[in-house]
């Protein structure tokens, strides 16, 4: 099939310049779009989407691969990173929401799993190890009665149990029968953690005879069923190891006690040894151009650079997921680079944003949007974000020279408008907006990574395929891709993001989420 035919921009239309000691030179886009190419995009995704980077899962030997790769084609473009010591990694922790085990050594004897305690939170898999510990009662702290009083907890193993106390069948802590903040089992539990959490305890145990049944048959039960366990943003920076006691050890351990109902210390040492894996290290890769004339305002071009990494042993590739949108945005990239070279750098600054975890829930994307954003999301024009575009929708059978757009007027008029004249001008790609319709059962506007943008009112386009019978299958393979609907595509994505970059104004956010 022919290729695409790419008319040529006129001459000065995005105003991008370069003075030397003769004339003033005023760039031609499409120069550089044309850098852009099928051979090129093909050589990086064999690479890129091979058996060797196992499938991109998050956090996994073949993810630390990628993460890599894209850092080396950076750094041979001669682009910064866009960290602020100009690297290319941006750490995104992540925690694997997983069943953790425990040992408990205490008096000359261990305690098991799941039969005398239970681990409700950990950090990470570790071994505490203290010479004594504080019994703190019921774990109160309130206007009317606290259990703390002058005891000082800080840096040390705390011992609480449920419940609250009464006098005369009202309760000490508000002098009436009506439940307080404190004797709910559950939530009660939750505001006890909470004072011992503030007042510096580094792990607390719980006695709790009324739930320690349920929570340990649930928690066996889960660790039975999935040792995998799920992934989710680290933003507990305050966790600590917790564990809950039957009965019988928590009166083992307070047997020497003459008066329960006052805190103390109890100097015997005890060991709390935790095994959960549950840090996981990944990475979002950052290159960055920085803007001649507007460099304080940024554009963000991305993709994620995941996928779903082995099954059963077999790779599952992400030739098209999303593969394809990674090696847009490095030809991308380079052609921008190649302009800068030239001497045309762009009015903006431009972010090429390869961001991790998609798969298991935008996490790369929402970490910088939400957590960590490199750059100021006030001083952010818009996102374009590549998903897919390396293949044809079934549904589209015979009409191959399109692309689906979503979101492009979700919060910007004049965003979509400069995606449709941009269009126009340079490559003649059918614009799609099926997707785009707010009843779209789909919900692809929500499931990849511009929505994280779009929902801190950053203006965005979604740049996308739609799925296939390939997708998320072992079989999204490289040879699979049609690389001429892949130049043109990148080729879009690179003209509209040059005007974008080089327009005088910058867009109008004109209307809200």
């Amino acid at each position: 099939m022919n290729k695409f035919f790419t008319l040529i921009i006129t001459i000065g239309l995005y105003g991008c310049k370069a003075t030397n000691s003769n004339q003033t030179k005023i760039a031609n886009p499409n120069d550089y779009a044309q850098t852009i190419t099928a051979t090129e995009l093909k050589d990086l995704l064999y690479i890129y989407a091979s058996d060797e980077f196992e499938g991109r899962d998050t956090g996994q030997p073949g993810q630390k691969k990628a993460v890599n790769f894209l850092r080396e084609k950076y750094k041979k473009m001669n682009l910064s990173g866009g960290m602020p010591d100009k690297t290319y990694f941006q750490n995104v922790p992540l925690y694997n929401q997983k069943v953790s085990t425990s040992s408990l050594k205490y008096n000359g004897k261990t305690y098991e799993n799941f039969k005398t305690q239970v681990v409700l939170e950990a950090p990470k898999s570790s071994v505490l190890k203290a010479n004594e510990f504080i019994y703190a009662n019921y774990g109160i702290d309130d206007t009317n009665y606290s259990d703390y009083g002058t005891i000082d907890i800080k840096d040390k193993v705390v011992l609480i149990r449920t419940g609250e106390p009464k006098i005369d069948g009202n309760y000490i802590t508000t002098g009436t029968s009506e439940d307080t903040k404190w004797t709910s089992y559950n939530k009660g539990l939750e505001n006890k953690v909470e004072v011992a959490k503030k007042k510096g305890a580094k792990a607390i145990l719980i006695i709790a005879p009324q739930l320690f049944d349920k929570f340990s048959n649930y928690y066996k039960a889960a660790y039975d069923a999935n040792k995998s366990g799920r992934l989710s943003l680290d933003k507990n920076s305050n966790r600590i190891p917790i564990l809950m006691l039957n009965e019988t050890f928590g009166n083992e351990l307070t047997n020497d006690l003459k008066d329960k109902s006052v805190s103390q210390t109890i100097s015997k040492p005890i060991q709390i040894s935790i095994e959960n894996n549950s840090e996981v290290k990944s990475e979002n890769v950052l290159a960055f151009i920085e803007g001649s004339e507007k460099p304080n305002e940024i554009l963000v071009v991305s993709a994620h650079l995941d996928h779903i990494g082995m099954r059963n042993g077999e790779v599952f590739n992400g030739a098209d997921d999303d593969g394809s949108g990674t090696v847009s945005v490095l030809e991308i990239a380079e052609a921008f680079s190649k302009a800068v070279n030239d001497g045309f750098s762009p009015k903006r600054s431009i972010l090429f944003l390869h961001v991790t975890g998609e798969e298991k829930g935008l996490y790369g994307s929402r970490y910088y949007t939400d957590v960590d954003p490199i750059y100021p999301l006030e001083n952010t024009i818009a996102n374009l974000n590549i998903d897919m575009i390396g293949r044809t929708d079934p549904k589209r059978e015979g009409e191959r020279n399109y692309v689906y757009l979503i979101g492009s007027d979700k919060l910007s008029t004049d965003l979509h408008n400069l995606s449709e004249e941009v269009n126009t001008k340079c490559c003649n790609v059918e614009l799609d907006y099926t997707y785009n319709d707010e009843n779209d059962p789909n919900r692809f506007y929500y499931r990849s990574d511009h929505y994280n943008f779009a929902k801190n009112n950053i203006p965005v386009i979604f740049y996308f395929n739609g799925t296939h019978d390939d997708y998320h299958q072992s079989t999204d393979t490289p040879d699979k891709i049609e690389y001429d609907l892949l130049e043109n595509r990148a080729r879009l994505v690179f003209h509209t993001a040059w005007e974008l970059a080089n327009r005088e104004e910058k867009i109008l956010v004109d209307k809200g989420n």
